[in-house]
């Protein structure tokens, strides 16, 4: 009986070592929390298709909308932690919501599993073209003595530009109204008609508009300058010392995935977003590639989390 036993446990863990040599042997799930055509959706799409020639299995995109991200974020947490279902997740998701939102269905630390990542972006400060304002000071200066005139429009509540332009006001001692619109397109159309006075939006969004000269672009919003507009100073050159507000999206699995899985994934995720067709693309709309360990992701996650808590705890900013 006991050789009989042995010889089981011996062919159960010859099958079960087999399994995980074999992942992934079907398609992969990558939910996307925000809807077809966003900039999230994009990413997904153009990470999936490269992925998908690394892994050896379709890379199927699934948009789940709604919630200010938490549908897609609680399917992905709900999900059997196999490896097949994951989630590109932006700054927004993962370091934002959790702070906005009183009861989420899921805890950010506890119920995913960090896998890499993706790539790194920033906001444009950008301006109406029927302003006067061609820098970062004269903004600032202007705002300073008209308290409440300037709006600052963002894509949504509790949106990255919305929280960045809470940032911008403490660290500026400005009164500016906070404009929140349905998606970035229709606030980016009342900046160009003068409805609105300033905006911080995505580079992806908003580059053709000041490529165009619909929109003034005055700085961006990270550490770096960037590549796709050189020329332009961050916003902590500009005038507001150590000013920071990048953009960023990562993959996330649910918790409890197998490490040998979640080192597989880190591998081909980070050959992926250093091809070619990867990089350039990224090179376009001005964001760089991601990359890095797990433990690198959630390091960022948690330090961007913490940030952004206690400027939206100052602001007031709060979902029901």
């Amino acid at each position: 009986m006991r050789r009989l036993q042995l010889i089981f446990g011996i062919v159960a863990c010859a099958i079960a070592t087999a399994a995980h040599a074999q992942y992934p042997d079907r398609p992969i799930h990558l939910i996307v929390p925000q809807a077809a055509g966003s900039a999230t959706d994009t990413l997904a799409r153009i990470l999936g298709s490269v992925l998908a020639g690394e892994i050896g299995q379709p890379v199927v995109i699934d948009d789940r909308p709604g919630g200010a991200l938490t549908i897609g974020l609680d399917l992905t947490a709900k999900a059997p932690p196999d490896g097949y279902t994951l989630c590109v997740a932006p700054i927004g998701a993962l370091a934002i919501t959790p702070h906005l939102v009183k009861k989420l269905p899921y805890d950010i630390g506890r119920d995913f599993q960090p896998i890499v990542l993706v790539e790194r972006g920033q906001l444009l400060l950008a301006v109406s073209p029927t302003t006067s304002f061609h820098s970062v000071r004269e903004l600032i200066d202007y705002a300073r003595k008209n308290p409440g005139k300037l709006s600052n429009a963002s894509s949504s509540n509790g949106s990255p530009g919305h929280v960045a332009g809470e940032l911008f006001k403490f660290m500026t001692g400005t009164d500016i109204v906070h404009v929140p619109y349905k998606g970035g397109a229709p606030a980016i159309n009342d900046l160009i008609a003068g409805r609105v006075q300033l905006m911080f939006e995505s580079l992806n969004s908003i580059a053709p508009f000041a490529r165009s000269g619909q929109v003034r672009a005055l700085a961006v919003s990270g550490d770096q300058r960037s590549p796709a507009f050189p020329d332009l100073p961050t916003i902590a050159e500009a005038g507001v010392p150590g000013y920071s507000a990048p953009t960023w999206a990562g993959v996330v699995a649910p918790a409890s995935v197998p490490r040998p899985i979640v080192d597989q994934l880190n591998a081909a995720i980070n050959r992926a977003i250093r091809s070619p067709a990867f990089t350039k693309w990224s090179a376009t709309i001005g964001n760089e590639t991601g990359g890095g360990t797990a433990e690198d992701f959630a390091a960022l996650i948690a330090s961007d989390s913490k940030k952004w808590s206690g400027v939206i705890k100052r602001a007031g900013i709060h979902f029901e």
